[in-house]
Formats: structure tokens, C-alpha cells, sequence
């Protein structure tokens, strides 16, 4: 059994799509939706889970990008599925905006086969992006709606390395439960809490600095394509169907994003091909 994660904050029809593509009754599902979202878009999807057992929704809270907020929901949201379900064996989390590449079916077989892998990108902050190291070693809070940034610098966590990756992953059980209840996790969500964009480095850090996972795989298996966005990040392109047969062909679980306002053909394009291909272990390269 996989239990999701989906973050929402904006269009619930596109949701809605995304969670007939990925839905499976031995699955659970949990849904969080932006507090500062228009509440009709709670309400909207509330009514819509309500013909789904095996889903519901969690309680809001505001994810500010760049905050802590965003770990703290992820956090909210592992405890809750441990809570609801002890079958359950690996952990994914997705956006509202990201679309499945492969079957259901296919997704459970390949985690069947693969039990004791974490597939997520935790790169050594320090060697392979030492420009972001501000972000863990400048002082940064969230208050309300906004992120505050003083000039006030500070150590890392002692004996610790610090690791960075990106905000999505499909992680074990066993992780989930180090990160949610171990005392030996309190001391990385204190300091966390004061770092900026803390989502992209605080479940790194934890599994690469304690024995709480199974064999670390480089690879998030999601398909992004990152493009510069400012200063300070990469934002993902966002997929038209000039794109479909890329997606369709890739080794990857997962795609994002999309904007179905935007092209919602894309979408049509890997529905198509979900309905219709026969979706093999083999298409996916063996990971040892």
C-alpha cells in the first residue's frame, strides 16, 4: 500500500484529474489545501473526496514558499497517514499540479519490488551547492504571510551534514516514522524551522546523518524540467503536448507540472497512453 501526499492551492478540476489517475482503493490518501486558497476550493474538493473512502482531508495551514511551513505540513501530513493506516509502505508526496506517468498498478509493483529503496535526491550541501548554504546558515523565520531574513548568521548543527535536494520524494514507512516521532529528529526541526527553504534540505539531512532508511537512490523519479527564476531558485516548466512524448516515454513515476488552463492537451495525451499501454516493470532502469 502507498500513502499520498497531494498539496493543493489552486485549480480543483485539474486535482480532481490527477487523483482518478493515481487513485487505487488499496492506497490512502491524504489532501492538503492552502490556507490561503479561496475557500471554495476546500469546499469543492471536500464534496468530491466524500465518494473516497480512502481519502481525506488535512487540516489547512498556509504554505509560504521559502518557509518552514511547507516541512511542517509534510510533517502534519506523515504523522496523520501513520496514524490512519498501519499497512502502508512507502510515502509519496505530490502537488496538485503534477500528473502520474505510469499506471497505478505499475507504481505498486515497482515499489513491491524495490521495498527497501528511498528514492530522493539528497546531494552533500557543503561539496555540490555550496551557494545555498546561506540558507541554513542565515537566521529566518516566518510570521504571517511574510519571511523575515535578518543579517544574523549562525552555526550548523554540530557533528551533522547538511544535504539539499528538491521538495518531492518517495520514501519508506520506516523513514516517516524516524521523522515524525524519533527524539533524535527534534534537534533537525529546531533548527530547520529557522532556515530558509527548509523543504529542500531538512528530510535530506535527516536520512543522510541517521540509520532510519533503506538504500539512498539518487533519484526522486520525477520528471522536471528546471528552469531559472530569478535569483534565488528554479521554478519547473510548465509541460505543453509538444512535451507528450517525452513524458510518455520516460522512466520516471510522475511529471510536473501542468497547467490545464494553459494545455490541458497534454493531459489528454498521457490519459490516452495510460489507459493504453500495458505499463512494464521492465521500462524502468534496475537500481542496485
Amino acid at each position: 500500500m502507498i500513502a499520498y501526499l497531494i498539496l493543493v492551492h489552486r485549480y480543483p478540476e485539474q486535482f480532481k484529474r490527477m487523483f482518478k489517475a493515481i487513485h487505487h482503493p488499496l492506497n490512502h490518501y491524504l489532501i492538503h489545501v492552502d490556507k490561503t486558497s479561496d475557500p471554495q476550493i476546500f469546499k469543492n474538493i471536500q464534496l468530491f473526496l466524500s465518494d473516497y473512502p480512502n481519502a481525506e482531508l488535512l487540516k489547512p495551514e498556509k504554505a509560504l514558499w521559502g518557509g518552514y511551513s511547507l516541512v511542517n505540513i509534510e510533517l502534519r501530513g506523515m504523522a496523520r497517514l501513520l496514524e490512519t493506516n498501519k499497512d502502508w509502505t512507502h510515502f509519496i508526496n505530490l502537488s496538485g499540479q503534477d500528473f502520474p506517468l505510469k499506471t497505478q498498478k505499475f507504481i505498486r509493483n515497482f515499489l513491491t519490488e524495490n521495498p527497501n529503496k528511498e528514492y530522493i535526491r539528497a546531494l552533500d550541501q557543503l561539496e555540490h551547492r555550496p551557494d545555498t548554504m546561506h540558507r541554513i546558515l542565515d537566521f529566518c523565520y516566518e510570521f504571517g504571510s511574510h519571511i523575515f531574513r535578518p543579517n544574523i548568521s549562525r552555526k550548523f548543527l554540530k557533528g551533522v551534514t547538511p544535504y539539499i535536494g528538491t521538495q518531492w520524494m518517495i520514501v519508506s514507512r520506516r523513514f516517516c516514522e524516524f521523522a515524525v516521532t524519533s527524539k533524535e529528529s527534534e534537534r533537525y526541526k529546531s533548527f530547520y524551522k529557522n532556515s530558509f527553504i527548509a523543504d529542500e534540505g531538512f528530510f535530506q539531512t535527516v536520512m543522510m546523518n541517521n540509520d532510519c532508511h533503506g538504500e539512498v537512490i539518487q533519484d526522486d523519479l520525477r520528471f522536471i524540467d528546471w528552469i531559472p527564476d530569478g535569483d534565488i531558485k528554479l521554478r519547473p516548466r510548465t509541460f505543453t503536448h509538444a512535451d507528450a512524448r517525452q513524458l510518455t516515454s520516460s522512466h520516471h513515476l510522475f511529471a510536473r507540472k501542468f497547467d490545464s488552463t494553459e494545455d490541458d492537451a497534454v493531459l489528454d495525451a498521457i490519459e490516452l497512453h495510460l489507459g493504453s499501454t500495458q505499463n512494464k516493470l521492465s521500462n524502468i532502469p534496475a537500481y542496485s
